[in-house]
């Protein structure tokens, strides 16, 4: 099995429309099982979708937000439709962001249905105007037992929404989900894998596996090289400016694991976030 996390920057990226080819023609090649995504945004004003726009989406319960005609994970969806590749996909708005963006969540199951999905705070704070609102989002395909989750957490110092409390919700709520089944967790975590006591150690201690470390083969594995959005100020920043690994695929069970890849990094193809994505291929 092929999984694949990426936070894009979607529609805040200078050269949009050439990235999103450069994406597309990634998963063409790569074609994993799961494509997770973070800040999957659209333009609140634009036009909603098409109907036609829309084919192999499901939602989530009780979400009344419209998807709009330039929705990152609508323009995914068409593309990958175009090149032959059938999919199954969800989006999810977390939050308004930059007063201007319906920003969000996304999960495509290429090749399978989305059979249920799961959407839920992991953040305190639950107001759509609130830059820090984070939510989780989740699917199950076909008959199958495993949950797929795509997070974009909190950071560990934060006063208002620390990492900590966030993770707690979410660790709480997945325990069920733990008990039926394998659960995967694919996303910015927003905590470098080179800080000791700190979320990564935490996510660990909590008996979750880091495809990364377990993988047979891998790379350097950062995803991140000098300072972006979040990581601008402070000791920690100026520690990790040569590169962090603060995205990450974690499996509720220890698994076999082939490989662990960094991808859009400028060497096997070209930049297209300030993120690089990560594809991790499992024996099972």
């Amino acid at each position: 099995m092929k999984l694949l996390t990426l936070n894009t920057h979607s529609l805040q990226e200078e050269g949009y429309q050439q990235k999103l080819e450069w994406f597309t023609e990634v998963i063409v090649r790569e074609r994993p099982d799961i494509l997770a995504l973070q800040e999957v945004s659209q333009t609140e004003a634009a036009p909603p979708a098409s109907p036609a726009a829309l084919a192999g989406f499901i939602g989530t319960e009780g979400e009344t937000i419209p998807i709009r005609r330039d929705n990152h994970a609508v323009q995914v969806a068409g593309r990958l439709r175009a090149a032959g590749l059938s999919c199954s996909w969800t989006w999810l708005p977390a939050k308004l962001g930059y007063d201007k963006y319906d920003e969000g969540l996304a999960l495509f199951a290429l090749g399978k249905e989305i059979s249920e999905t799961d959407a839920f705070f992991i953040s305190g704070c639950t107001e759509y105007q609130n830059w820090k609102t984070r939510k989780a989002l989740g699917i199950r395909t076909g008959g199958g037992t495993d949950w797929f989750y795509t997070v974009h957490m909190g950071w560990w110092q934060d006063e208002e929404e620390p990492f900590l409390e966030q993770w707690k919700r979410l660790s709480d709520r997945l325990n069920t989900r733990k008990a039926e089944g394998t659960v995967w967790l694919l996303g910015d975590f927003n905590s470098p894998a080179q800080i000791r006591g700190q979320g990564y150690d935490r996510i660990q201690d909590s008996g979750w596996q880091d495809t990364y470390v377990a993988a047979e083969e891998k790379d350097g594995g950062n995803t991140v090289e000098g300072r972006i959005d979040g990581w601008m100020e402070g000791d920690t920043a100026e520690a990790l400016s040569g590169g962090m690994r603060i995205d990450q695929i974690w499996c509720s069970r220890r698994i076999p694991v082939r490989s662990s890849r960094v991808l859009w990094n400028g060497k096997e193809s070209p930049r297209i976030s300030d993120h690089f994505g990560i594809l991790a291929e499992t024996a099972e």
